[in-house]
């Protein structure tokens, strides 16, 4: 009866949208190596588990000059947002589209951050996958939009 169980699991798996099968935990990045994009967002789902994104990054990403003098939320001092901002690289493979993982709508809406439309520019700090291997996909720590920046694993005070 088991075997008969597991591939009945694995009949089904392909009707499975690849977002639910791709969800995931903090676990599963590399928070050693805090990534920066910054461009234009293409395509947005303003759902739970988590809002997300894909963003459109140009061809010669680079870090902005004043990334370590910018200021953070209080609440992410546990995150060491400093230390993450100094750390922070841009990623070494070069896919034009990041799929951005963010946080739950009840998180966003508590930093009061506004929904996100397709064309709005922003940037993000945050983890890729352990040496970026497999999808473009990144797991935003901060995210800046609109003059603002908001810690995305807490909630404003």
């Amino acid at each position: 009866m088991e075997r008969r169980s597991l591939l009945a699991a694995l009949a089904v798996m392909p009707l499975i949208p690849a977002t639910a099968r791709a969800h995931h935990g903090w676990s599963g990045f590399d928070q050693d190596r805090p990534l920066y994009l910054e461009g234009r967002a293409a395509k947005v789902a303003w759902r739970n588990p988590h809002a997300e994104l894909d963003l459109d990054v140009p061809e010669r990403l680079a870090l902005p000059a004043d990334l370590t003098q910018r200021a953070l939320p209080r609440q992410t001092t546990a995150v060491d947002g400093a230390g993450l901002l100094a750390k922070a690289q841009v990623p070494t493979r070069r896919d034009r589209r990041w799929h951005v993982e963010l946080a739950p709508l009840t998180r966003l809406q508590a930093w009061q951050v506004e929904e996100i439309k397709p064309g709005t520019e922003l940037s993000v700090i945050g983890f890729a996958a352990p040496g970026e291997q497999g999808e473009a996909v990144l797991r935003a720590e901060y995210l800046f939009v609109g003059g603002k920046v908001y810690g995305l694993r807490s909630s404003p005070a």
